[in-house]
């Protein structure tokens, strides 16, 4: 055990400290983070026009009429239709921050890459025809959502890495002093600006001369479905919640590493299921952000809610019993720092193999129950992740019941798993504590 946990301290820690403070990586997170509360809104709209309550149609429409349910759904469309725009921008900004760039000139720039490089089309009815057409003039909403993510986060990468070296270079155009701050800053984004939209004026033209059509279809056709087969596939997911899994045992916050590279796919995933949820077809996805966030990350990474109820109902030591109700409060908005670093799991050879070991199992058996249609899949609803065990799964899911059952079968497998680990390093603990108490009674007596 020694050996393992001086490997992780020599090795797994220095490389994954690196990994975590990569200027692209943190960009990507917090800039994608953006688009959430949005989401959420969003989300909100939507769960309030599907409520799985008998009688609540019927009851909507005789107050406010038929479209009521399309009425409510306004807001889902102009929350989860404007992802790609809202994520390429916060990822801009993010990025310029790290460089320590006006962010919001590079933000802004991004946004004008991206829609340049998307195709423009409308559609509309002639008179006296009976099928629509496309014409070009028109922004396509599904690209702007999340099948434009991917193309969306790179532009914000490319377009702020351009912004930067022509800066760097003193390539731009400065005002004499007394000028206002923003005119200054205006000016001198003109150049940058000027070789951002010229270079994805240029490859858009180079590119549509190619099979591919348009930049979208590229990086949809080369990034994104390579990605989205190993981000929606069991093994992928294994090996994504794996990793995560043994960066948090080295000290290291994995989701946020794991996370900024997978939420594309994710969140795609997501968007695909609330489009079929909306129109009352099959969801198509399984793997998307809420099923990690809503039924494996149950009280926190390594699905720690079972290691917890353990510390409140069957610790003897001390040291586990205080620090089970120090944690059960966050554990139950899945926030699990206290017991990671308070137990701890971190560099603790006998707790990191449960902690793994866990969520791993629950993704599988999980994914088990959906696939075979004995759990409803996530709805595509934007359930926040600190919303407690229970009351989450029956909202991810859309107001199914079985969602809630997951949770709960998924909670008791935690349990089993750290039980027999837990069991021992409690014994540990406590067997410190007598020795400790023991000295000490020993030492007042002489």
């Amino acid at each position: 055990m020694s050996n393992f946990t001086t490997l992780l301290e020599r090795k797994v820690m220095p490389f994954a400290g690196k990994l975590a403070a990569q200027r692209h990586l943190q960009a990507l997170r917090d800039g994608i983070i953006l688009t959430m509360p949005l989401i959420i809104v969003g989300s909100v709209f939507l769960i309030l026009a599907n409520l799985p309550v008998p009688g609540y149609t019927d009851f909507m429409a005789n107050i406010f009429g038929d479209e009521w349910a399309t009425k409510l759904q306004y807001p889902v469309g102009v929350t989860f239709d404007i992802m790609a725009l809202i994520a390429g921008f916060g990822v801009a900004y993010r990025l310029a921050e790290k460089y320590e760039l006006d962010a919001l000139t590079s933000g802004a720039i991004s946004l004008a890459a991206f829609l340049l490089a998307t195709p423009y089309q409308v559609s509309f009815i002639p008179s006296g025809e009976s099928e629509a057409i496309l014409v070009d003039g028109g922004i396509p909403l599904a690209l702007t959502g999340s099948q434009g993510l991917f193309i969306a986060l790179i532009i914000a990468m490319v377009s702020t890495e351009i912004y930067r070296f022509i800066v760097s270079k003193n390539l731009v155009i400065r005002m004499p002093d007394g000028v206002p701050p923003a005119v200054t800053k205006s000016f001198i984004a003109l150049i940058p600006g000027f070789a951002v939209i010229t270079t994805i004026w240029i490859a858009r033209i180079v590119i549509e001369m190619t099979p591919f059509g348009d930049l979208h279809n590229l990086v949809f056709q080369v990034v994104g479905a390579p990605l989205s087969l190993v981000g929606g596939s069991l093994l992928g997911s294994l090996v994504a919640v794996f990793i995560m899994m043994f960066l948090w045992s080295a000290g290291i916050h994995g989701a946020n590493i794991v996370g900024g590279i997978m939420a594309p796919i994710w969140y795609g995933a997501m968007d695909e299921n609330r489009l079929a949820f909306q129109a009352g077809e099959e969801l198509p996805n399984i793997f998307t952000q809420q099923f990690f966030e809503v039924f494996i990350n149950l009280g926190g990474s390594g699905a720690t809610l079972g290691l917890v109820l353990m510390m409140l109902f069957w610790a003897k030591s001390k040291q586990m019993k205080q620090l089970g109700k120090l944690a059960a409060g966050p554990a139950a908005f899945n926030i699990n720092e206290p017991v990671i670093f308070g137990t701890p799991v971190v560099l603790n050879p006998m707790l990191i193999v449960p902690f793994i070991l866990t969520p791993l199992t629950l993704v599988v058996t999980t994914y088990i129950g959906m696939s075979t249609g004995l759990v409803a899949k996530p709805a595509g609803i934007a359930v926040p992740w600190t919303m407690p065990p229970i009351i989450s799964g029956y909202l991810a899911t859309g107001g199914s019941i079985s969602g809630s059952i997951m949770q709960i079968i998924n909670i008791s497998i935690g349990l089993i798993i750290y039980f027999g680990f837990f069991r021992l390093w409690d014994r540990q603990k406590f067997a410190e504590e007598t020795t400790s108490s023991s000295k000490t009674s020993n030492k007042s007596h002489g």
